[in-house]
């Protein structure tokens, strides 16, 4: 399984789809495995790291290749936590059909949402 920086992945939890952005791909001393750093999109000071293996195991799944920035952060803390944008947040992917300013649509339908 190929991880790059920038990517949004996301899995089914009980009650809702959670997406995490990977923030940092890095080589792990001592094991040949890649060592992932994830963000969680809805709350930026959440972050976590596991390895690409226990990524595809747990059960998550790449829903975009382009990075998602949130141009209407809500709470300072949100400003602190976000990195500075590698592309304009307003670029508009065509194969993706957003902009990255534009939450991704998750691949998978949220199975608690009401419609």
């Amino acid at each position: 399984m190929n991880i790059n920086q920038g990517e949004i992945y996301g899995k089914q939890t009980a009650n809702k789809f959670v997406m995490y952005n990977v923030l940092k791909v890095s080589k792990a001393k001592g094991i040949n495995e890649e060592v992932v750093t994830l963000q969680n999109i809805d709350n930026p000071l959440s972050l976590f790291e596991t390895t690409a293996k226990k990524l595809a195991v747990s059960g998550y799944i790449r829903i975009s290749q382009t990075p998602y920035i949130d141009l209407v952060s809500a709470t300072p803390k949100r400003r602190k936590a976000a990195k500075k944008p590698i592309r304009c947040p307003l670029t508009f992917d065509f194969l993706e059909d957003r902009a990255d300013s534009q939450r991704p649509a998750a691949i998978l339908p949220d199975l608690f949402s009401v419609a």
